[in-house]
């Protein structure tokens, strides 16, 4: 009897870890990785207080937070609240996840801050749409690219699955970086079905969301609102065909390294519907930036496959005004042919991180398992394996390259 006890332990430690605290004051978060082993990846274990389920965007539930590694913890525990995140991707079945830690952590080298975005991914089957976005416009010189590593989560003794941790768009030393004034701001271009936030709506009849300052006063609102305002006039009058007279009001090379990253993956979101990010500081040209959000890009959208074989963006927004210009329209082709190498870069990078994620991906599509679901929302595509989704994306961005190097 004793050597079977024996046996039965060393096998389910060879099977799985499980390192179990009392629930009141745990030296560890419980891990069982049984049914879904470690692959590679980091592990986050969280637990909710009394194991309460996240049911929407607005309440926050107190938590604690482990990060595993292969065969033991590697942090100590962490307290904070999580609550849901995202637009259409919070009413899926593998919802985004908002983190705010207590205290600022410095999480896998990023630097330290207490908000951090959990991204499902749930609808882009590669899972690396927005990793290739922000590490192309790392590479293309933005001054500010969102910082991501891939991990498993586990949340309340359960697998939810692979996740993409990225540091959460704020104003920040380390982040979005703003001069000291009381005239920065932070927004957003959002949906005109947006509800929350600090809305304000042009007369375009577009909604802005201040994201910077957090609570602006009556003040610092009016400013902004007359100054989206008398940009909008301007782009509507015959002074847009003046390429310097855009200048004062917008960073031009900031701009069209904006323009690019959204029409190149032909964003649905980048055609100035949401997740369009600007900052601008009284008296200085606005800037366009940071990228956030391409689940609906390279190829897929809320309405279908799209072919990589047009013109999207530059037909809407502040865009279809600016295109008026020749000058402009020069300078966003020399863009691409000075930079075209940087988008040629991506099918590499994606074959890269697909090695990477390969294990990891195993246990995602074990427990969610949509690759061969193209017939229900949000999925539009279906794969035999995790290397067919991968594949297809880039192909995608080869054909995507060579139409636009025979359309310009």
């Amino acid at each position: 009897m004793f050597r079977f006890v024996v046996f039965l332990i060393a096998s389910l430690l060879c099977c799985s870890c499980v390192w179990n605290g009392t629930d009141s004051a745990p030296d560890y978060l419980p891990l069982d990785d049984s049914e879904f082993p470690y692959a590679e990846l980091p592990r986050l274990v969280i637990e909710t207080e009394g194991f309460t389920q996240i049911q929407d965007k607005e309440t926050s539930i107190p938590a604690k937070l482990q990060i595993y590694g292969k065969n033991a913890p590697e942090s100590e525990i962490m307290d904070l609240t999580l609550r849901g995140r995202g637009n259409s991707s919070f009413v899926m079945t593998k919802y985004g996840i908002k983190l705010s830690f207590e205290e600022k952590q410095e999480l896998f080298g990023m630097p330290k801050d207490r908000e951090w975005d959990l991204i499902s991914n749930h609808r882009d089957k590669s899972f690396l749409r927005n990793y290739i976005t922000y590490q192309l416009a790392k590479s293309l010189g933005d001054e500010y690219a969102v910082r991501t590593q891939f991990v498993e989560v586990f949340l309340n003794r359960k697998y939810l699955g692979v996740y993409q941790l990225a540091e959460h768009p704020k104003v920040a030393k380390k982040r979005i970086r703003l001069p000291e004034s009381d005239y920065s701001y932070f927004f957003e271009k959002t949906s005109e079905t947006a509800t929350d936030g600090n809305l304000i709506t042009s007369n375009l009849g577009y909604i802005y969301d201040i994201r910077y300052p957090k609570h602006p006063s009556e003040e610092l609102t009016k400013t902004l609102i007359e100054h989206i305002n008398a940009f909008e006039t301007f782009l509507q009058s015959k002074y847009v065909y003046n390429t310097d007279s855009i200048s004062k009001w917008i960073d031009l090379n900031d701009l069209i390294r904006y323009y690019w990253i959204q029409e190149f993956s032909l964003n649905t979101d980048g055609a100035f519907r949401r997740s369009q990010y600007i900052t601008w500081l009284k008296d200085t040209p606005m800037q366009m930036g940071p990228v956030w959000d391409f689940d609906i890009a390279y190829g897929i959208s809320s309405n279908g496959i799209i072919a990589p074989d047009h013109w999207y963006v530059k037909k809407y927004g502040w865009y279809r005004f600016l295109f008026k210009n020749k000058q402009f329209q020069t300078m966003v082709k020399d863009y691409w042919m000075t930079n075209r190498d940087q988008f040629k870069d991506l099918p590499e990078m994606l074959e890269q991180k697909k090695e990477d994620l390969s294990k990891a991906m195993k246990n995602e599509f074990k427990r969610w398992p949509v690759l061969g679901n193209d017939s229900e929302w949000p999925f539009i595509e279906a794969y035999d394996n995790y290397d067919d989704a991968v594949n297809a994306l880039e192909n995608w961005i080869r054909e995507r390259i060579d139409w636009i190097d025979g359309n310009q």
